[in-house]
């Protein structure tokens, strides 16, 4: 069915409209700034890092508000890609409008020019010579051609007409410009998730955000071979192989599939003398049934693989899954023995502490850990291998802790430290648990069992005879237990919270020495129980405590202090462990860098001819008249006008020297 004539001259018109308005400069010119604005955005915030960093970054509300606008990841951002495919339609259009009329330009000597109209430009000139028109002709032809300007004929009734062109390489230069940006921006949408978009929006595509390995993540998270461009990171121990990577995608991840298959042969880091890294490698196997046999090389920091338009990049590295060997120390409990554990980093295991259940989660092991040094001599110092770990409750509640395995000097005294927080967003807070003289840490464990133990610590006290000759036996039996309370709210909650406990309930004027007294008395148990832990170990203490030992007595109550907020129900040891590497890979398909790079360098030549090699005109009107051959030059240019009138000034003058003359 044909549409009515005045329906037709409607859309005719309103098409016409849409093609001028996309076709416009100042749409143009706005998209381009709005890249430019975004890209400088990309820029500055860094891209594709975990949530998490941007929230302790940037806090919940400027988190959400950043990641509503896409910021995270600029360049596969739904706007991104709509300014991209905008500009490249914008683009094409201009391309359509004016390619013939500058390929036409390029080809079109201006022949059918009239005198009047050149009379009118600025670089006009006119003579009266005297020589034969065809002299004349052969040296303007001469002059025009000694300048590097191509030159036609043209003969009329009453004039003859010589059009010169030189520089027709700039219309070139802005379609090769125009051309540059399309293809640029081709790529861009090619190896900007623009499928990925798409796929995500018909419901074809979910984002995974639970913690699974790569083949047990759902086919709604996992993308094909026919997937086009992508970069994703996978860490792969060595001796272990992969043929998947996981992409970080949104607040989760999807697992890309690869046509081959990675296998870490060797993974090797160098380390300067403080311990820091200095180079790492790895050597690769690429499996492909494709291949008579395996492709064998090494790749380093800047030194990648490129195999099937996949490029295989050295990121970073990691652990690969090390086998550690830990004591279990209980903190608290009566007669409590250390029990040893074998556990893997990035696995999870059950853990029994005082009949509760928990989850021990091994996250990493570090065997060099870097920290300034004190010695001047050194900048830096390396205090050994460390574990990081969780320990989840049955809650699910967990609290992550960062472990060393060797003990740390502070202020001359040896410690084992371990860090506790709550979440990422937190500093670790530090436990500091003095080293006993057979180098670790039962003497401190044995100590708190004995504390902990209310019979020991109740006939301790009544040993101790604290208030003899002072009180009734009734009275100091009521003494007696207030004071083994007052032990049990210093192991709860250390001396700060002995002393607000009792800021509460004594009087105001009273504080100070009420405090000063229990305080003291409190540091007496302290000691006599600790005497009596050296005792039994065997230690002579009739003559007092050396040193050494009063030092540690000092350092013990202070961690002791300090449990209730480390929140720990066991003390993890590390004693030994067998490390295995893992080496971080970054792989990328990018086929838009197959028309992004093409495109730059269009962008370039064409720019160059634009603006180095601008259309030049000249005309030689040669016309009969009664006083002579009136001989007419006139020059135009659509760049850098004043550089040419110097030019046609000098051509100008050829032409007096050689006729006028």
């Amino acid at each position: 069915m044909d549409l009515p004539k005045e329906t037709t001259s409607k859309l005719a018109k309103k098409i016409t409209i849409w093609i001028r308005f996309l076709g416009s400069m100042n749409l143009a010119i706005t998209l381009l700034l709005a890249l430019s604005i975004a890209s400088v955005v990309g820029t500055v915030l860094q891209q594709n890092q975990g949530y998490t960093d941007y929230i302790i970054k940037f806090g919940p509300f400027w988190f959400e508000a950043f990641k509503l606008m896409g910021l995270y990841d600029v360049y596969s951002s739904s706007w991104f890609l709509f300014i991209l495919l905008c500009l490249v339609s914008s683009t094409t259009v201009c391309i359509y409008r004016t390619a013939p009329v500058m390929l036409r330009g390029m080809r079109d000597y201006r022949q059918n020019v009239q005198l009047r109209t050149l009379q009118q430009y600025p670089d006009c000139t006119k003579w009266v010579v005297q020589q034969p028109v065809g002299d004349v002709r052969h040296v303007a032809q001469s002059i025009l051609s000694h300048h590097g300007f191509s030159a036609r004929f043209k003969e009329e009734k009453d004039h003859q007409l010589i059009s010169g062109m030189k520089g027709r390489g700039s219309r070139l230069g802005y379609i090769l410009a125009h051309l540059a940006i399309v293809f640029i921006c081709v790529g861009g949408l090619i190896d900007g998730n623009a499928i990925l978009k798409a796929r995500e929006l018909m419901g074809l595509l979910e984002p995974e955000h639970r913690n699974l390995p790569a083949n047990k993540v759902p086919a709604i998270s996992r993308l094909g071979l026919d997937n086009m461009a992508f970069r994703g990171s996978v860490s792969v121990p060595e001796g272990s192989q992969t043929d998947a990577l996981f992409i970080n995608y949104k607040d989760g991840y999807l697992v890309q599939n690869l046509p081959f298959t990675i296998e870490v042969k060797d993974f090797r880091i160098e380390h300067y003398d403080s311990g820091q890294p200095k180079s790492f490698e790895s050597d690769l196997l690429i499996h492909d049934a494709r291949l008579a046999t395996p492709l064998t090389q090494t790749i380093s920091v800047n030194h990648p693989l490129i195999y099937d338009g996949h490029a295989i990049y050295q990121a970073s590295f990691a652990d690969g899954g090390s086998e550690l060997e830990l004591r279990a120390w209980p903190l608290g409990v009566v007669n409590s023995k250390a029990a040893k554990l074998q556990s893997i980093v990035g696995e999870v295991a059950p853990l029994v502490v005082s009949e509760q259940q928990w989850s021990l989660e091994m996250d990493d092991f570090r065997l060099f850990n870097i920290m300034p040094s004190e010695d001047p001599a050194k900048k830096f110092n390396n205090v050994g291998p460390s574990v990081t770990f969780k320990l989840r409750s049955k809650t699910g509640e967990a609290r992550e802790y960062f472990n060393y395995m060797l003990p740390i000097d502070r202020d001359g005294h040896l410690y084992y430290l371990s860090g506790v927080r709550e979440s990422p967003a937190d500093d670790f807070r530090y436990l500091y648990i003095p080293m006993d003289d057979e180098g670790g840490v039962g003497r401190f464990v044995t100590f708190l069992g004995f504390l902990n133990d209310a019979e020991k610590m109740e006939q301790l006290i009544t040993k101790l005879k604290l208030t003899e000759n002072v009180l009734p036996a009734k009275e100091a039996g009521q003494v007696n237990e207030a004071m083994l309370k007052l032990v049990q709210l210093f192991l709860k909650s250390g001396f700060e919270g002995v002393e607000t406990q009792l800021k509460k309930n004594v009087p105001l004027g009273d504080q100070q020495p009420v405090i000063t007294l229990y305080i003291q008395v409190l540091q007496k148990i302290l000691a006599a129980a600790y005497m009596d832990v050296l005792t039994a170990q065997g230690h002579d203490v009739s003559l007092g405590l050396d040193p050494g030992k009063a030092g540690f007595f000092t350092a013990a109550t202070v961690a002791i202090g300090a449990l209730e907020r480390y929140g720990s129900p066991v003390y993890l040891q590390l004693d030994s462990f067998t490390h295995r590497q893992a080496s971080g890979l970054q792989i990328a398909k990018a086929p838009g860098k197959n028309l992004v790079y093409p495109g730059c360098a269009m962008l370039i030549i064409g720019i160059f001819l634009m603006f180095y090699a601008p259309q030049k005109r000249l005309w030689v009107w040669l016309q009969q008249t009664d006083k002579g051959l009136e001989l007419t030059l006139v020059g135009q240019s659509s760049k850098n006008k004043m550089d040419f009138s110097k030019q046609y000034q000098d051509i100008s003058a050829q032409f007096e020297r050689v006729l006028i003359s």
